[in-house]
């Protein structure tokens, strides 16, 4: 029934974020019409966490190793974050041209894109 997602960051100045993801993050893209950019993501998933509210949500890319994204980042001048350990992964955040800032985070533990083995029943 659902087919993919589509995510959106709002943004300040999204003609200079799109050139950014488009020529530093390398992301694929596509013309939807008039120069409107869109850009194929690597496989995702979804996680619901306990809130006060509703209507926050938060979008983290993930890497399997963020020391080696944050030095290829600081080659290209691209202010990152200091790397922190949350216990379930790695963290930093990437600062767009706009001045917003985007997660990164090399997991550490099992993903739904490479889910642990499952137990079989004894």
């Amino acid at each position: 029934m659902i087919s993919g997602a589509h995510a959106i960051v709002c943004s300040t100045d999204a003609e200079a974020d799109r050139a950014f993801v488009r020529g530093v993050l390398n992301f694929p893209g596509i013309d939807a019409g008039g120069g409107w950019l869109i850009f194929a993501l690597p496989p995702a998933e979804l996680a619901f966490h306990p809130a006060e509210e509703n209507g926050r949500h938060e979008l983290f890319l993930m890497c399997d190793d963020v020391a080696a994204l944050v030095q290829t980042l600081a080659e290209e001048d691209v202010p990152t974050a200091e790397i922190s350990d949350q216990g379930w992964g790695l963290v930093t955040h990437v600062e767009l041209p706009s001045g917003s800032r985007l997660g990164v985070y090399q997991p550490k533990h099992p993903t739904a894109l490479s889910p642990a083995p499952v137990q079989a029943p004894s």
